[in-house]
């Protein structure tokens, strides 16, 4: 048997060498860099980032939608308005900080003289962060990108926009559902748009009881701009505790 830090071998996974002979070995193959556990120094550098960058950001909202929306959709001039709304009240923007929703909503809080922040992501089809950003962090992982916005947001603002939009709305809510983190407003954003949605949740998975009516509480939904930012910027818990 072979102990190793927190590893325990036996048999035939004991390894013939130990981690110090394999670190101070001169030559060998360079294909380390790209392992696993290389990749876990890269995860713990974003996170060591981002809350460095972000501890000091103070009361932030969280603002999903589409990079998608066009710049003269009535959705994207509400998100400037929100954007606007946010930082008037005292509150930081956070956004994806791409294109789109984003991006009107980025504009408005820098217009107005607000933190805009905006959380990029690497991915083979978006541009880098748009140019209301005034902090701005880019990840290569979506998961150390999501502990970010659901630590340093005290809610979420959520538009219309489509998977990418959905994934954060619904883990949000699980994680509330769960305890996993405090309660804090979530305000769906454009009736005409959430109201199918919560018309198919309460007629379809709450009927057949894979949720309770008290989840339903945890959703509102708004076409007023102040109204919006009200529910999100009321006193409630500081901090989520992610």
């Amino acid at each position: 048997m072979r102990t190793q830090g927190p590893v325990i071998r036996r048999e035939g996974q004991v390894q013939p060498t130990t981690t110090d002979q394999r670190l101070l070995a001169g030559k060998g193959d360079a294909g380390w860099v790209h392992s696993d556990q290389w990749r876990i120094l890269r995860i713990q550098a974003e996170f060591v980032d981002g809350f460095s960058t972000l501890a000091e950001l103070g009361p932030a909202i969280g603002v999903f939608g589409s990079a998608r929306t066009p710049k003269n959709s009535p959705m994207w001039q509400a998100g400037v308005e929100i954007g606007r709304g946010l930082a008037e009240a005292g509150f930081g923007a956070i956004t994806g900080g791409g294109p789109g929703i984003m991006e009107a909503v980025n504009k408005g809080a820098a217009q107005a003289g607000g933190t805009s922040v905006g959380l990029g992501i690497e991915l083979p089809f978006e541009q880098s962060l748009n140019k209301h950003v005034t902090l701005g962090i880019n990840f290569r992982y979506f998961f150390a990108r999501k502990v970010m916005f659901l630590k340093y947001s005290k809610g979420f603002i959520v538009m219309p926009g489509g998977f990418g939009t959905f994934d954060e709305l619904f883990e949000a809510l699980t994680l509330i559902q769960t305890r996993k983190v405090t309660s804090f407003p979530i305000v769906l954003f454009g009736t005409a748009f959430w109201q199918p949605l919560l018309d198919w949740i309460r007629g379809a998975v709450l009927t057949d009881g894979y949720i309770s009516e008290i989840d339903l509480d945890l959703l509102n939904v708004t076409d007023d701009v102040g109204e919006a930012i009200r529910w999100v910027t009321m006193p409630g818990p500081t901090g989520n505790g992610t």
